[in-house]
């Protein structure tokens, strides 16, 4: 039964990709907007595959195959003097990596490891594909928020993680401004609201534990 689905499905899809692209090239030759429902289709086989085999990371790798090569596809259709498929495709890698990585996905070395690819791969086409200005910082800062959150996560350290947060922060605002616009001193506003949130969080704390020390303290004393 499920050969028998899988076979239609197959002659189905080959059916419509072919109609689809007799119909863009009878209709309008100057665009090959044929790809789009391509792709809608071999996502759909994908994911029927799924289905039948329950098998994520080779859902994940197919996928990821098909959405980067439309990102090329497009990126040579429709702007091809611009390289913008090289920063849009390369994160993609990471969902086959992450599903065969499988419970080593979680661990804080492999978010260390990569994040600093990530980061060093973008540093890379911002210094060679348009160093005109330092865009990567934002990568970067994006970035650095992975293995952050799950060290902290692990120590169970609000307070830590608010710390570190805070001066990440802290060094993101001055940095951008300065690459940014270092004629105007922006950044002191929105670190100043910053700091309260490891204020906030120390203060709570230490106020949970004040009352829990109080309840203690009474019922020890009846």
């Amino acid at each position: 039964m499920k050969r028998n689905a899988r076979s239609f499905s197959i002659v189905i899809s080959i059916v419509c990709i072919a109609l689809f692209i007799v119909i863009n090239f009878l209709t309008s030759k100057d665009f090959l907007w044929f790809i789009y429902p391509i792709f809608a289709i071999l996502f759909y086989n994908a994911n029927n595959y799924l289905r039948m085999t329950n098998n994520i990371q080779r859902f994940s790798l197919i996928c990821t195959l098909l959405i980067i090569c439309l990102i090329v596809i497009n990126n040579y259709l429709l702007s091809p003097n611009c390289l913008w498929a090289l920063y849009a495709a390369f994160p993609f890698l990471w969902w086959p990596i992450i599903m065969y990585a499988g419970e080593k996905a979680r661990s804080l070395s492999f978010a260390i490891i990569s994040s600093s690819i990530i980061i060093a791969y973008y540093i890379f086409l911002n210094i060679n594909l348009s160093p005109d200005y330092a865009w990567s910082v934002y990568t970067t800062f994006a970035l650095l928020w992975w293995p952050l959150n799950i060290y902290f996560y692990k120590k169970k350290s609000k307070l830590g993680f608010a710390i570190t947060g805070s001066v990440l922060l802290t060094i993101f605002f001055i940095t951008v401004n300065y690459i940014s616009s270092p004629n105007t001193i922006w950044a002191v506003y929105p670190i100043f609201a910053v700091i309260w949130w490891p204020l906030s969080i120390y203060y709570f704390g230490s106020s949970a534990i004040k009352k829990k020390y109080k309840k203690s303290k009474i019922s020890n004393e009846f």
